[in-house]
């Protein structure tokens, strides 16, 4: 017997009379198609919906079942197919609940009215209360416009949302904050600022994802200067975060230093120009970088760091080379020097594999399959906030690598994301250089 290999989940609407799901089993069974579980979602007075799992030979018989169901008719309808990643994100990955039990009307009256009353005065009084009476105080929104969803592009804020429940998921998993997405229908620097900072009140950080190149840095800086509350984007200095502590361990590794190493950066997007800045910040003396816009060489220059004329000079003058352009195999072997350090970190394929680097004569080589911003932002965030800290500033950014750079065990290029003990250090370290900010991003 074929093995059947192929799975897929069939959410199916049926009208609710006996002999409708028996109907859509026997459509599925002669096609070839096995049933694992069937799941009731939902009974209306009209309707049943059922999640049913169909196992299947290949693609091409899965196609034949779904045609059968819907040749049914009669109200039989397929609302949709998932498979195991889709059914994970069945009615979102989020869900706000109460903190308090509310059982009794003694309970109303204290958490709502009337005892409210006098928590409201209490803040009117002095705002600052807020942080310690509401949420406030330990919530961030994430805020995007779309225009720059993972390795999608621009496919707009809604599409944007399984990303931001995400990041949503892992503030609470990992740092116990709370975060609301908010998705924006604009991509106008003005109007996305302005509507930031109308919301601004109800948060204790803003945290910018998926907000595509070059408005994203006016849009952060503005914001920075305009909020008193922590403000980053995660594309720019989380990324950078995690970079830096990459190659924090790869100098460790091979006994580079990196301070007086030569760091050639190509790409000098979002990603890029941050990782440009932090390694400044981190005090690495010669920063070059290369890109197709001149006004991101300009912006560079800006920073304090040097264009080069071509990727072939950059591979030939640096001793460790990021890349983060998106484009496959840019990166020539001829051009690995020998003893490099080379990250290649586009995703899903590197700019050069790192096997093919490490023949090349590379010391090190890695891609950005380890290289996760989830290893940055819930422990600067919970650090920020714990400290009450007004901004987000290089000194805490460079605070943080270190702290994600030392957790690393011996071997590892980075630590593993999920480790609650790591967001703890990098909460630890960020909450201690906070209350004593430097250098603002």
């Amino acid at each position: 017997m074929a093995a059947r290999n192929f799975i897929r989940t069939i959410i199916v609407e049926t009208p609710s009379r006996p002999g409708n799901l028996g109907k859509v089993t026997m459509a599925i069974g002669s096609e070839g198609g096995d049933i694992g579980d069937i799941v009731t979602k939902q009974i209306g007075p009209f309707s049943t919906v059922r999640d049913i799992t169909v196992h299947c030979e290949n693609p091409e018989q899965f196609e034949r079942v779904l045609v059968a169901v819907e040749a049914l008719g009669n109200g039989i309808h397929i609302h949709s197919v998932s498979d195991d990643v889709l059914l994970a994100h069945e009615g979102g990955k989020i869900h706000m609940t109460s903190r308090v039990e509310i059982r009794s009307l003694a309970d109303l009256r204290r958490v709502y009215t009337p005892g409210v009353a006098e928590v409201c005065r209490v803040i009117e009084k002095d705002p600052s209360k807020a942080r310690y009476y509401t949420s406030i105080g330990n919530t961030v929104a994430i805020v995007t416009d779309g225009t720059a969803i993972l390795g999608l592009g621009n496919i707009g804020a809604v599409a944007g949302m399984p990303v931001m429940e995400g990041k949503a998921a892992l503030f609470d998993r990992l740092a116990g904050i709370s975060a609301v997405p908010i998705l924006l229908d604009t991509s106008d620097p003005d109007e996305i600022v302005q509507t930031v900072k109308n919301i601004a009140p109800g948060f204790g950080g803003i945290l910018l994802e998926d907000i595509g190149s070059p408005h994203c840095f006016e849009i952060e800086e503005r914001l920075k200067a305009d909020l008193s509350i922590p403000v980053m984007h995660d594309d720019q200095h989380g990324t950078a975060v995690v970079t830096l502590a990459a190659v924090i361990q790869a100098c460790r590794a091979t006994g580079t230093d990196l301070s007086k190493a030569k760091v050639g950066q190509i790409g000098l997007g979002a990603a890029g120009l941050a990782i440009c800045r932090m390694f400044l910040a981190y005090g690495v003396e010669q920063m070059v970088g290369v890109d197709r816009q001149a006004v991101a060489l300009d912006r560079l220059q800006s920073f304090g760091g040097t264009p080069a004329n071509s990727i072939q000079e950059l591979m030939e003058t640096c001793d460790i080379v990021i890349s983060t352009t998106g484009v496959p195999g840019l990166i020539n072997p001829g051009w690995v020097r020998k003893g490099q350090i080379i990250l290649a970190l586009s995703n899903p394929k590197p700019e050069i594999e790192p096997e093919i680097a490490l023949s090349a004569g590379a010391a090190y080589a890695a891609d950005g399959r380890s290289v996760n911003n989830v290893l940055g932002f819930p422990g600067i965030f919970r650090g920020a906030l714990n400290a009450q800290a007004t901004d987000i500033t290089h000194e805490m950014l460079v605070t943080a690598a270190k702290a994600i750079a030392d957790c690393a065990k011996p071997g590892e290029l980075v630590p593993q994301p999920l480790d609650l003990d790591v967001h703890r250090a990098v909460a630890s370290a960020v909450e201690q250089v906070a209350h004593h900010p430097k250098n603002s991003i």
